[in-house]
């Protein structure tokens, strides 16, 4: 070899003598075959001296399909929860075979999203329910996607969907507001693009509980949480959609003189780590995440090889009580 040609699979095969589909049988690590592990050991070892990186593309012509699983990056702002289960997804997915490609163009949805998603031609799409239409899912079919998964709050038909309980979360700190003698319960939903929705749908789970709930269009600013903290008069319980909202008001709160949770009790949502270092240290209800990625990965994985799947549900919820409340 000369110059800056990447080495081939046929490459690998004259360095290791033999075929080029043995080759492509253990780099690929494909089931069934026999080859002996002397020969396994050979085409390896002259893979890694030759370089040999396998090409994409040339998978993807192969078989049709190029392994990427691609999600579609939702339109929130990504938190430390979110980060670390795209982390552990990833490991999942590679543990499996697959590739996690993450993709942007956040805004674009429908026919113009789908198409640009079947340019890469994966294997599976994740995306956010509210960018999957009807017309879109026909092209990424059309493309040979095999396994297309909605997430969000709003259920598409004929995708399974990754499910959140937001309804849930709101539902459980309200509950616990109640039990702790809580009378004037307040809900924060946030201004913010993106997390309104999610904030909504946590307003209509405390609103279940069945008692009346005020609720608070709060901006995520100093300003708007110490005007916020002036309008309360006193004993109210407040669940404040999560923890970052519920420290933002944990700190009006206490320029304002006020006691929590003597004068007003505060419950947040996510659990952060930082949720044991404010004082008091913070109610909150923790969404459990720890069976999602292995659960997300094992449908995106039934669903490429044709096998029917149910939606799958992300997280559990729990209640951590600490003396915010």
């Amino acid at each position: 070899m000369s110059g800056n040609r990447p080495a081939t699979s046929m490459d690998v095969a004259r360095a290791a003598g033999v075929s080029q589909a043995t080759v492509s049988y253990v780099l690929n690590d494909r089931p069934g075959s026999r080859i002996s592990e002397e020969t396994r050991a050979r085409v390896r070892d002259a893979a890694e001296r030759l370089g040999y990186v396998p090409h994409a593309g040339a998978r993807t012509l192969r078989t049709g399909s190029s392994g990427v699983v691609l999600l579609a990056v939702p339109d929130i702002p990504q938190g430390p929860l979110a980060t670390g289960l795209l982390e552990e997804l990833d490991r999942e997915l590679g543990g499996r075979g697959y590739t996690m490609v993450q993709y942007g163009a956040r805004r674009t949805k429908g026919v113009a999203a789908a198409k640009a998603w079947a340019e890469l031609r994966p294997a599976a799409v994740v995306a956010d329910t509210s960018r999957l239409t009807r017309a879109g899912i026909e092209v990424l079919r059309a493309a040979g996607v095999r396994a297309i998964i909605g997430m969000g709050l709003a259920p598409v038909a004929g995708v399974p969907s990754l499910r959140t309980d937001h309804e849930g979360v709101g539902a459980l700190a309200v509950r616990h507001l109640l039990e702790r003698g809580r009378e004037r319960i307040v809900a924060v939903v946030p201004r913010e693009e993106g997390l309104r929705e999610m904030g909504l749908a946590r307003l209509r789970g405390a609103r279940s509980a069945g008692v009346p709930v005020t609720a608070v269009d709060l901006a995520f600013d100093e300003g708007a949480a110490a005007a916020f903290a002036a309008s309360l008069a006193g004993g109210e319980g407040v669940f404040a959609y999560n923890d970052e909202y519920a420290m933002l008001l944990l700190a009006a709160f206490h320029d304002a003189g006020m006691e929590v949770p003597g004068d007003v009790a505060v419950i947040g949502c996510d659990d952060l780590p930082i949720s044991r270092l404010t004082r008091p240290r913070l109610s909150t209800v923790r969404p459990d995440l720890s069976a999602a990625p292995a659960r997300t990965a094992t449908l995106i994985d039934r669903l490429v090889r044709g096998m029917p799947c149910d939606d799958v549900d992300l997280w559990t919820l729990q209640l951590i009580r600490r003396g915010s409340t």
